[in-house]
């Protein structure tokens, strides 16, 4: 540490007389063997370094311990004017509601603070089912034809032949853009994707194909899943409900992934009643095999549900706002029980207000981008110890 003047001159002769020793013992050192103008490479192995990406409480802060900000719909474009119209022309409060759109996912996650997303899929085995935009083609409005859409594989749609436009099309293409920015940021919090399945029918085997759609571009040690969590207890709901989440130094710059239909948690759990093997968790509740996460979007009604998720230490995915209601009224009631019922996900559709609308906006208050939360955290967690920007 640099020593001020007055230091200095209090500084007595023998202190002064090591000092010197000390340099000339190092500039020695550090000369001897080589020429003047030479510089030896460091032997790294030598050295003991602690990484930047570690937080203070690391060791100790659980993932069920801390609130971040989702964002709603994540990969969602808003339909052209013209193509508003003419849902409107069939349903008005339908086109209201498409009245949104967001930032491709890495500016999300780099300039937003989001680190819990959504994304709606469709199957398509074989490739190309919908390459064809449906109603912009009708428009008149469709340009050339995206190829990742003729490639098998999941399709990332909001609404098929209606609302198709997507800053990632594709499963695929949006895990891509995932991977590359939490490689880039390994200090970030675990980034929670919920994946909503959007055909008519699913069948076990559509969900076997989505797992193995994940586990193809995310390797084994970049996601978190239900066997990672479960450990040795007999289902996840004990794992969580005994020891609760991991520390968020075991899951740090990891990816976990969650199913947003909850009436498609049995079809997802066939034969895998504690999600063994499994990638996504599943919607639950306390007391429930695969009691680890906990979908409830009112955090005004659902209020006390949300407590008692929390009390069994489960992760909880709310909603602040929902169809352009609340930031066409700036009404923050919805948003202000969010944030306040210790919901570790709180999402959005207005990580940014739509000023057409009002100042309407969703942020996690003191959030680094995240906070310690506000019901389950530890009295002496501060948010930098959830994520710090200077340590990502």
């Amino acid at each position: 540490m640099r020593r001020d003047h007055r230091d200095c001159v209090a500084s007595s002769t023998v202190r002064l007389q090591q000092a010197a020793a000390a340099l000339a013992l190092v500039f020695a050192v550090s000369c001897s063997g080589g020429d003047d103008d030479a510089s030896e490479p460091v032997d790294e192995s030598t050295t003991t370094t602690v990484p930047v990406t570690v937080h203070r409480l690391d060791d100790a802060l659980r993932l069920h311990q801390v609130q971040t900000l989702g964002s709603h719909n994540s990969y969602h474009v808003q339909p052209p004017p013209e193509v508003l119209a003419a849902i409107a022309g069939v349903n008005a409060a339908s086109a209201a509601g498409l009245e949104y759109g967001h930032r491709p996912l890495p500016e999300q996650f780099d300039e937003l603070g989001v680190r819990q997303i959504e994304l709606d899929v469709y199957a398509d085995p074989d490739g190309g089912r919908y390459a064809d935009p449906g109603l912009l083609t009708t428009l008149g409005l469709a340009g050339e034809t995206d190829p990742r859409l003729l490639e098998p594989g999941y399709k990332v749609i909001h609404q098929a032949s209606i609302d198709t436009q997507a800053t990632c099309p594709t499963l695929t293409s949006c895990l891509e853009e995932i991977d590359s920015w939490s490689a880039a940021n390994p200090g970030h919090l675990p980034i929670m994707v919920l994946l909503e399945m959007k055909d008519v029918e699913v069948t076990p085997a559509m969900f076997d194909a989505l797992d193995a759609e994940i586990r193809a571009v995310l390797d084994p040690e970049r996601l978190v899943t239900p066997d990672d969590v479960r450990g040795e207890f007999a289902t996840l709901g004990e794992a969580v409900r005994t020891d609760g989440w991991p520390t968020l130094g075991a899951v740090r710059g990891k990816v976990m992934f969650g199913l947003d239909n909850g009436g498609l948690r049995d079809v997802y759990r066939t034969n895998a009643p504690s999600l063994e093997g499994r990638v996504l968790f599943t919607p639950s509740s306390p007391g429930e095999p695969d009691a680890a996460f906990a979908k409830l979007n009112n955090p005004v009604d659902d209020a006390d549900a949300i407590r008692a998720a929390l009390d069994a230490n489960m992760l909880v995915r709310t909603r602040a706002d929902a169809d352009t209601i609340q930031s066409r009224s700036n009404d923050t009631t919805m948003r202000d029980a969010a944030l306040a019922s210790g919901a570790q996900f709180v999402s959005t559709d207005y990580m940014e207000p739509d000023t057409d609308f009002s100042d309407y906006t969703v942020e996690i208050p003191g959030g680094t981008p995240a906070r310690c939360n506000p019901v389950t955290a530890p009295r002496d967690c501060v948010p930098t110890d959830v994520e710090d920007p200077e340590r990502l």
